[in-house]
């Protein structure tokens, strides 16, 4: 099977592994990227964990909260270059689309591209930009978040924009709940707790972690109970309310909010991020 430079430029972006190993892998693997990073894994080449993220080339990551911080959004326009991504009217054209979402409530990128923006639906304003400023313009991503009190964070640059719903509200919680989107945006948790990650990428984690032990030569038996503890780290890296707080590593996420307020918890989360 003929595999492009295309694919291996994907799976190098993905893993930061070397260029001759993606290919091998790749290879190995006929193509299938999600396969030829487990082979990567298992071969201890160098992997990001982190997957989910929603990724795309250049463009603008906002979001926005309501004013009565019940609703969050954000967004992920796309364009093709950097110079376009920090033109100053372009970032303000991917404000006014956040703005209408925010204030129409709108529940999906569907209802988004349906509303009215300047006399015309979102998604027709969207081509407009594509003929003024040359390039391919896309909505790459919408998200929504809807909860007793919601927080939002964009990391400056506007390529990171994080989203946080939480179980209660109160001015009481308005720094922590700011520290948790900058905590997401920074550490990039796949899912919210243990329950909410897949059967199959639970037993992914697992069939990796008995291979990298093999591959380190430690004993048969030992490699149920070896991957188990790789699962559990696991855990704590990507899931948020077990991932170390960043301010205070000495407590988890879900520690620090019940410092704040006994039984707070995050009920959802989003994060867009562009590649790097």
């Amino acid at each position: 099977m003929k595999i492009t430079a295309q694919q291996v430029n994907e799976l190098r972006k993905i893993t930061g592994a070397g260029m001759m190993d993606c290919k091998n892998a790749l290879v190995e693997c006929e193509g299938d990227l999600e396969n030829a990073i487990d082979v990567l894994r298992k071969k201890g080449q160098k992997v990001a964990a982190k997957r989910a993220d929603r990724e795309a080339g250049e463009g603008v990551v906002l979001a926005k909260v309501s004013d009565d911080k019940k609703f969050a959004a954000s967004i992920m326009i796309n364009c093709e270059t950097d110079f376009v991504a920090i033109n100053a009217d372009f970032i303000a054209y991917v404000q006014s689309v956040l703005d209408v979402a925010v204030e129409n409530r709108a529940a999906d990128a569907d209802a988004l591209k349906a509303l009215s923006l300047n006399g015309r639906t979102v998604e027709e304003t969207v081509l407009d930009q594509t003929g003024v400023i040359g390039e391919k313009i896309q909505l790459g991503h919408y998200e929504v978040v809807e909860a007793d009190s919601v927080y939002a964070y964009i990391h400056p640059g506007n390529r990171i924009a994080s989203t946080a719903g939480f179980n209660m509200a109160g001015d009481n919680l308005a720094e922590a709940g700011k520290d948790i989107v900058m905590q997401i945006a920074a550490m990039s948790p796949i899912a919210l707790d243990k329950g909410d990650i897949s059967q199959e990428m639970i037993d992914r984690e697992i069939e990796v972690g008995k291979d990298q032990a093999r591959q380190e030569g430690k004993p048969e038996a030992m490699l149920e109970k070896i991957a188990m503890g790789k699962l559990n780290k696991f855990y704590k890296e990507n899931t948020l309310v077990n991932q170390a707080f960043i301010k205070n590593t000495k407590q988890n996420v879900s520690q620090y909010l019940d410092s704040v307020e006994k039984g707070l918890t995050v009920t959802s989360f989003k994060r867009l991020a562009l590649q790097r």
